[in-house]
């Protein structure tokens, strides 16, 4: 819940609160809530309601890393009204989650690494004001899940998840996933490390996978790349399929 006070251009505060129904959401899935309002000393105009999904991105530009905003989907929740001196008003909300919105969380546990939230933007009078973050979890969309314990059953250990900007190929983001893993198992002598890099849509989710590379997925060498598509629905035993995909990977590296 965010909470906060709007000081329109007489110097009166109008008083906002945006209420998530939930703050645990997955790709694909919708965002309920209500933005609550509360008028001050003298009417207002209030010209739009903007609620924006929002990431913190690594930006590696002309060599210097460092942390940027992005705001990666915009939902119009409400047109202008009337906000009467002293008067409540409420709207409530449902925003489709773009099926390419990045995972923090899986079965509960967060993904080290990663910040996103929803902030809400309101059009007071002709001024704009944006209120804080407000903390979104986002689990996994099912066949992404299976992949993410897949890569445990093969021995693959977590470290570390952040976004990196760019748009790779088939996605539409601004900035792509990397979930990162240190091998044992039968893949320890083969990677130092390995990312996953996922591009869902409704039906199909590719699985990108990079080993040992600090470049970039928007222009991946072939030695270190393996991506293939699965379906959402039915995407079949991801053990097999993800240890058949690294081991092409890895004959590629010492080949």
């Amino acid at each position: 819940m965010v909470l906060r006070i709007l000081k329109a251009v007489l110097g009166v505060g109008v008083t906002v609160d945006t209420v998530l129904s939930e703050t645990t959401i997955s790709p694909g899935g919708t965002l309920h809530g209500e933005v609550k309002f509360t008028g001050g000393e003298v009417d207002q105009k209030v010209e739009g309601i903007t609620l924006e999904f929002t990431a913190l991105v690594e930006n590696d530009a002309k060599g210097e890393s460092h942390t940027s905003t992005y705001h990666f989907h915009r939902a119009q929740v409400s047109g202008p009204f009337q906000l009467a001196q002293g008067s409540t008003h409420s709207v409530q909300f449902e925003i489709p989650v773009p099926w390419e919105t990045p995972v923090n969380s899986l079965d509960g546990r967060p993904l080290p690494g990663m910040t996103l939230g929803v902030s809400t933007e309101l059009a007071l009078d002709k001024a704009f004001d944006k209120g804080d973050l407000d903390p979104l979890t986002v689990e996994p969309l099912p066949v992404q899940a299976a992949a993410l314990r897949a890569m445990e059953t093969l021995g693959f250990v977590f470290q570390v998840a952040d976004l990196e900007a760019g748009t790779i190929p088939g996605s539409h983001m601004p900035f792509y996933q990397e979930i990162e893993y240190w091998p044992s198992g039968d893949f320890r002598d083969s990677f130092q490390e390995v990312e996953m890099t996922f591009v869902s849509g409704k039906s199909t989710t590719d699985i990108v996978l990079q080993a040992d590379d600090r470049g970039s997925l928007t222009s991946p060498s072939h030695d270190t790349y393996q991506r293939f598509t699965v379906n959402n629905d039915e995407p079949g035993d991801l053990v097999e399929q993800l240890r058949g995909q690294l081991q092409q990977l890895a004959s590629r590296r010492t080949a």
